[in-house]
């Protein structure tokens, strides 16, 4: 009977607890899902300007489109110009890192533009880009 219980003391101390090892891996799938930074849209194609020194914006966050009806478009959503500010204030205040880029449509006025980057501005973001293409 003692060979019997030394026999599951024995199983017992040589099976492997996976528990710890799943408890790094998730705490590691949720740190790298927290510090992930997403591709964000506008939310329309813009037909952009061509501009020879065009260049590439790594940290552009925060992406506002202009059509060329002037319609304002962030995340996916049309936004009125009143309300620019706001939504750049809070797409801000989410990643304080990131820069303003505006997609501007090639017959998008100056007049949109200019609102946009006023509120951009307003909003405390004073890195505004306009983007282009390479020709």
């Amino acid at each position: 009977m003692k060979q019997h219980f030394q026999n599951l003391i024995d199983e017992e101390e040589a099976t492997i607890d996976m528990t710890p090892m799943l408890d790094v891996v998730f705490i590691m799938l949720i740190f790298f899902i927290v510090t992930a930074s997403f591709v964000k849209e506008a939310g329309i194609d813009v037909n952009r300007p061509e501009a020879a020194t065009a260049v590439k914006q790594d940290r552009a966050n925060i992406l506002i489109a202009i059509s060329d009806t002037g319609e304002i478009w962030i995340n996916k959503r049309r936004v009125d110009v009143r309300a620019v500010q706001a939504n750049i204030e809070r797409l801000h205040a989410e990643n304080p890192q990131g820069t303003v880029v505006i997609q501007a449509d090639q017959k998008a006025t100056t007049d949109t533009l200019i609102k946009v980057m006023d509120a951009s501005r307003a909003a405390g973001v004073y890195e505004v880009s306009i983007a282009a293409q390479e020709p």
